[in-house]
């Protein structure tokens, strides 16, 4: 089973100045640097955001082993070129005016058709792709696992502060980026055809280029053979983002083998599952969401553990019971990224001790 389900990892991480603690546009000293990393290292709209994706991994191990070593290279390259490495939603402190955009075309082009849409998109996400061969599996399982979409956000919750503001969500980027055209959680597609005759409407009266404008939470791309969910802020900590990745292929997998014996889930409406979306970037894991089962409140941690009962029998396959424990552990009685930053705001009353945090975070079990 692995191999039918292979792994690709993108996180967009922040450039932070160690004095001030405000992001710094320093994405050309770490292209530079970084060039052993050859397409693995990318530039993104803003100069202070700098992206990493790892090769296809065939299993969770060899993910593991990537998003390791991206993320030392990357805290190394930084702390040589005077720079620090912040994986967290939004930066807590510096505002969207003052950064300056990529010099690249595509960056460009975005900022003169989105202006200030584009210029104040400063979000760090991240993608987690499933490799998925048919092209009617990949609608029939993006049908089935938008249900599961604000489980993993809840997980994810890393950005509770805005341009210097406490904002009173766990998931301020979330709020952000639905601004964008075509956003947020996907309608039902019935099948590929369905889609493809959305996609073509679309480029044919120049609303998009191609599938990559399409900024949902969990997508088909348009140029590899893969779903890629969105819906997640970027972890402070590797071994959240490879324990989210894991379950990510966990579901996928789990909705594939259900596929092929004629069997499926009850699929619920964009508009409901909104109301679910909401709640996790909110309250993240702490809140409550809909058991549309039940048609009644659970607590998110009571669901996020029926999300990995619903799982249970693909794990061995895959190789990720180690992950599954840690997130059964985390469902318990862990905490989010963005409890750790308000903890940290409320004990110091300072945001750049909330910086400082986030720095070290990132560097947690490297």
């Amino acid at each position: 089973m692995p191999d039918r389900f292979t792994l690709g990892i993108e996180e967009e991480f922040q450039l932070v100045d160690p004095q001030t603690r405000e992001l710094k546009s320093h994405i050309e000293e770490m292209m530079a640097a970084g060039a052993h990393l050859g397409d693995q290292l990318k530039p993104e709209l803003h100069q202070s955001v700098v992206e990493v994706g790892t090769p296809i991994c065939a299993d969770i191990r060899e993910a593991r082993e990537a998003v390791t070593h991206l993320r030392r290279s990357l805290i190394r390259m930084a702390d040589e070129s005077g720079a620090r490495i912040v994986a967290a939603g939004t930066h807590p402190i510096s505002h969207w005016k003052d950064q300056q955009i990529t010099e690249r075309v595509r960056y460009k082009d975005i900022v003169n058709e989105m202006e200030d849409l584009a210029r104040a998109n400063l979000i760090f996400g991240l993608h987690v792709h499933v490799g998925v061969d048919s092209d009617e599996m990949r609608i029939q399982i993006m049908n089935g696992v938008r249900a599961f979409l604000p489980h993993l956000l809840a997980l994810s919750v890393n950005s509770p502060f805005w341009c210097g503001r406490r904002t009173g969500v766990k998931s301020v980027r979330s709020t952000i980026f639905k601004r964008f055209p075509r956003p947020q959680i996907p309608d039902f597609f019935y099948s590929w055809e369905d889609y493809a005759k959305y996609v073509e409407l679309l480029v044919r009266t120049n609303s998009i280029d191609d599938g990559r404008k399409i900024w949902w939470d969990i997508r088909p791309h348009a140029y590899f053979k893969t779903l890629e969910f969105r819906i997640c802020d970027i972890p402070c900590r590797a071994e959240e983002t490879i324990a989210i990745a894991a379950l990510v292929q966990a579901l996928v997998a789990k909705l594939s083998r259900l596929f092929e014996r004629n069997l499926g889930i009850r699929s619920y409406s964009r508009a409901i599952l909104m109301e679910n979306k909401f709640r996790a970037l909110k309250r993240g894991l702490d809140g409550r969401m809909i058991d549309f089962g039940l048609r009644a409140e659970q607590d998110t941690r009571t669901l996020v553990h029926e999300m990995l009962d619903f799982v249970e029998d693909v794990v061995d396959e895959l190789g990720s019971r180690e992950e599954m424990r840690f997130l059964r552990a985390w469902a318990t009685s862990g905490d989010t990224g963005a409890d750790r930053q308000l903890r940290a705001f409320e004990q110091a009353g300072d945001l750049r001790a909330v910086v400082d945090l986030l720095v070290d975070e990132t560097r947690r079990g490297l």
